[in-house]
């Protein structure tokens, strides 16, 4: 389990130079999920994926650094989204007209690894947002997100009081939900300020919107589920299995990075 969570939170970003495999691939019981795309160059060739042209040609053309196809997230998502592996060959025709011939290119890919069942709630502002699993199953929080997205929330109407439609999202609320719900049963939180924050203008409503799984766990959970693992100076939990020492080295390291 703590295997399998580490590989589901983990970023993961790929890349491969024009005539090159490109190869995504998850872990067993999760697909692909695109977070972004780029295809072009923006750094010289001696930095990344260096001219195939002999160096005399190479010296004839300028190198152009400021290059971007803007149809290569559409195409990582046609290619690769939702499936649990993709492969392809790089090379311009693939992403359409070509913005600087003559100029080497190269795909970078950050993606994600989605569980193939996972559960979504979204709790208005101010609100408590509740999470549970079954009997002995555990949550494992897959995202979360506190603010206001562009497509907004059918459950919870945004008062704009007049202000323009902008994305605003706290930079802590998947450290913050990791740290209040992984490995429990069952757990509850107040979609509020007060715990995530205000990362939007004074007046605009925001809400949470958590993404999570169920597996079937017993071993991690805690001896008493309604307090949480004491924390000693080395990070390992005290006076719990060596299986939930292992998760929560994982998920600190993992806020860490974040």
């Amino acid at each position: 389990f703590a295997g399998y969570i580490s590989q589901v939170l983990k970023n993961y970003t790929d890349h491969a130079c024009d005539g090159e495999y490109v190869s995504l691939r998850c872990p067993h019981r999760t697909t692909i999920s695109i977070q972004s795309s780029f295809y072009g160059r923006i750094v010289p060739s001696h930095q990344m994926c260096p001219s195939r042209y002999p160096h005399s040609y190479a010296t004839l053309i300028k190198e152009d650094v400021a290059c971007s196809v803007g149809t290569s997230l559409q195409k990582m998502l046609d290619e690769c989204q939702d499936r649990r592996s993709c492969q392809f060959l790089v090379n311009s025709r693939l992403f359409g007209a070509d913005p600087c011939p003559g100029t080497g290119k190269y795909l970078i890919v950050w993606y994600k690894c989605r569980p193939n069942e996972y559960k979504s709630k979204v709790a208005c502002e101010d609100d408590k947002l509740r999470l549970s699993c079954k009997k002995s199953m555990v949550i494992a929080i897959y995202s979360a997100v506190f603010g206001r997205t562009q497509g907004g929330s059918l459950e919870c109407p945004y008062q704009t009081l007049g202000m323009p439609m902008i994305e605003c999202q706290s930079a802590t609320a998947l450290q913050l939900m990791i740290k209040r719900c992984h490995g429990k049963r069952s757990c509850s939180i107040y979609a509020s300020t007060y715990e995530f924050g205000d990362p939007c203008y004074p007046g605009i409503r925001k809400h949470l919107n958590v993404i999570y799984t169920c597996d079937n766990t017993p071993f991690l959970l805690p001896v008493d589920e309604t307090q949480p693992p004491v924390l000693n100076r080395s990070m390992e939990p005290v006076g719990v299995s060596t299986e939930m020492a292992l998760l929560s080295n994982i998920l600190a390291a993992y806020a860490f990075v974040t």
